[in-house]
């Protein structure tokens, strides 16, 4: 059973940093895209990033309103996928869910991933 465990979630300032991680069991996700989505109160899931890995060459996605704060990254021999977020916005409070793909490419969309963990919730005060 395959099974994704966000953590690293927290309340922080506005400016400040957090890593969040996300630990994979039950796959081996080294050859398979990973994302992270977020979920505000009411609003639909939408896409921060994704990491994708073809041949030898890494590849990573961000959405535009993260794009130079947020950094993804994998580390492959503990089958976990981080997100480091840097200058943290009031409007980046949210549900963090981490995002397992079944292909080595996904791309921005919520359908395009077949496994997904519980989330964890980060709220950024001003």
């Amino acid at each position: 059973q395959v099974q994704l465990v966000e953590s690293g979630g927290g309340l922080v300032q506005a400016g400040g940093s957090l890593r969040l991680s996300c630990a994979a069991s039950g796959r081996t996700f080294s050859n398979y895209a990973m994302g992270w989505f977020r979920q505000a109160p009411g609003k639909e899931r939408d896409f921060v990033a994704t990491i994708m890995r073809t041949g030898t060459t890494t590849l990573r996605n961000y959405a535009d309103s993260v794009k130079g704060r947020f950094t993804i990254s994998r580390d492959n021999a503990k089958n976990t996928v981080y997100l480091q977020m840097n200058s943290l916005k009031p409007e980046d409070t949210a549900v963090y869910y981490c995002a397992g793909g079944s292909t080595w490419y996904s791309g921005d969309r919520a359908t395009d991933y077949d496994y997904w963990g519980q989330g964890t919730q980060v709220t950024v005060s001003s």
